[in-house]
């Protein structure tokens, strides 16, 4: 599966640099430079096309007429703790659901998962859980929160000590390169893109669930 991530939380490139006063401010007073506020906790989203689910109440049909319930995932709260040599991530959220036929009361269940992956590409690890949805005779609405988490490598996720000093280093006004952005450097980049890690959350789908969600 591809995944294109709907970021939630700032934990791409560009916001893992900030200012030396303030964020997105460079200290013009002793050279310019800037400051690195990592932390390596991973950036927590819900991949495009895996936020919400369809089930139909007609085996192979995904006529509109046909539709049972549909889910979504909202409202995710991270939190993170990074240190230590593992650095443990964790989000809450909730699921909202609405069914079509409000007779009886009915419990339905639903698959979804956590993937941590690193570098915008690889996936180290892969978790599969349950929600499940209690909807209560003639109510229409149902809503349930459940809980993802994840570890990733201390090490991994920071940034050598030579790649810090190249985006640190001071440099005043007038030296050649005052002007350069350090991420123009392909050492560097590649570094950052290296220890960046994304703790990703959504529906487990099937591949007909995933289509109906991209093409409808």
């Amino acid at each position: 599966m591809k995944f294109v991530a709907k970021v939630l939380v700032a934990g791409t490139i560009v916001a893992s640099l900030a200012g030396c006063s303030r964020d997105g401010e460079l200290d013009l007073t002793s050279g310019v430079g800037i400051s690195v506020t990592r932390t390596g906790c991973p950036t927590v989203a819900v991949p495009d096309g895996t936020g919400d689910i369809t089930l139909f109440n007609t085996a192979g049909s995904q006529d509109a007429n046909a539709i049972d319930v549909v889910a979504t995932i909202t409202n995710v709260r991270p939190t993170c703790n990074s240190g230590g040599e593992k650095i443990y991530s964790q989000a809450s959220f909730d699921v909202q659901a609405r069914r079509n036929d409000v007779r009886g009361a009915r419990t339905v269940t639903l698959p979804y998962f956590t993937t941590v992956v690193q570098g915008g590409s690889a996936v180290i690890a892969k978790r599969v859980g349950q929600v499940t949805l209690q909807f209560a005779d003639g109510q229409p609405k149902a809503s349930a929160t459940a809980q993802a988490a994840s570890y990733v490598d201390g090490n991994s996720a920071r940034l050598p000590a030579e790649i810090v000093q190249k985006i640190t280093k001071k440099r005043k006004p007038g030296d050649p390169d005052a002007a350069l952005d350090p991420m123009a450097d392909p050492e560097v980049r590649a570094a950052v893109v290296r220890s960046s890690f994304e703790m990703l959350i959504g529906f487990q789908l099937t591949e007909e669930q995933l289509r109906y969600n991209v093409t409808r």
